[in-house]
């Protein structure tokens, strides 16, 4: 028993982390890049992100407002991050596609 106890705390830190670094990645990203991805507003999810947080930090995992703000969390994730972070560039200082070789770009030899 003492070894579920321990994984469940694991697993709860892991949520309560999840959740920050959401929190964290929307709170620095910018207000327009929001609109022009045509996702909701940057209050918005700083709200439920906020919330999701809270709640991980409140209530034992075995509830299931926890399971609410992990979905919350992998929908942020997984389809506004990738939308904002395709509008900014992602953050890194890409020169070309990915197709780009040190040439210039691959066209498969054609």
């Amino acid at each position: 028993m003492q070894g579920f106890a321990g994984f469940m705390w694991l697993l709860s830190m892991a949520l309560i982390v999840f959740s920050g670094f959401a929190l964290i990645d929307a709170a620095i990203r910018r207000e327009d890049a929001y609109r022009a991805a045509d996702k909701k507003t940057k209050p918005f999810w700083l709200i439920i992100l906020g919330l999701a947080f809270v709640v991980n930090l409140i209530f034992d995992i075995m509830s299931f407002l926890p399971i609410i703000g992990l979905i919350a969390t992998i929908v942020y994730m997984v389809d506004v991050r990738p939308a904002l972070r395709g509008l900014s560039g992602g953050g890194r200082s890409r020169r070309g596609s990915s197709s780009d070789g040190p040439y210039g770009p691959y066209n498969g030899g054609r």
